[in-house]
């Protein structure tokens, strides 16, 4: 890997890559190379599809962004514009193979700029699989805290799961 990728917003052209990255980071086998995976508690299904995505990338109120290291898309995450200066952060992955080298960081970062630059955010927030305690304490060392407000999963499971959500102001 180079030392730092480059981040910029996602192209339709980037779809099929984009969509693999996603699915490799979150779901199945190849997830379990990582350590943010949800693999062991949603191992079965997609994670998104490449029409959700072009619609991320066609939303005025969104921004998806892609980061390549050695013109090879790498990873992702989206930042949405939800009114009253809050912006919210999501869909967050790195190739399991890559994860642990600052990747991840980075992409936050940037949808940190984004939503403070591009959407004059005041705060940004994010949900989390209240289960993923480790993930939870990694978004903890970057700034963001438990709200205590917590939202149902968006897809129905047995036993259902909860979010946790996450907020940073962005001064």
């Amino acid at each position: 890997m180079s030392a730092s990728p480059v981040i910029r917003p996602a192209h339709l052209a980037d779809l099929p890559d984009l969509h693999r990255v996603i699915e490799r980071a979150y779901r199945g086998e190849s997830a379990r190379a990582g350590w943010t995976h949800e693999a062991d508690l949603i191992p079965q299904g997609d994670r998104t599809d490449p029409a959700t995505l072009a619609a991320l990338m066609s939303e005025p109120a969104s921004r998806l962004l892609v980061a390549f290291d050695a013109d090879r898309l790498v990873g992702c995450v989206n930042v949405q514009d939800r009114g009253d200066g809050t912006a919210y952060l999501g869909l967050l992955c790195v190739d399991p193979t890559l994860q642990a080298a600052g990747i991840g960081r980075q992409l936050v970062s940037a949808a940190e700029r984004t939503a403070r630059n591009g959407f004059v955010a005041a705060r940004i927030e994010m949900t989390v699989i209240e289960q993923r305690a480790e993930l939870i304490a990694w978004y903890q060392r970057l700034g963001y805290a438990p709200s205590g407000e917590r939202r149902d999963f968006p897809v129905p499971m047995d036993p259902p799961f909860f979010m946790t959500v996450l907020v940073k102001p962005l001064a």
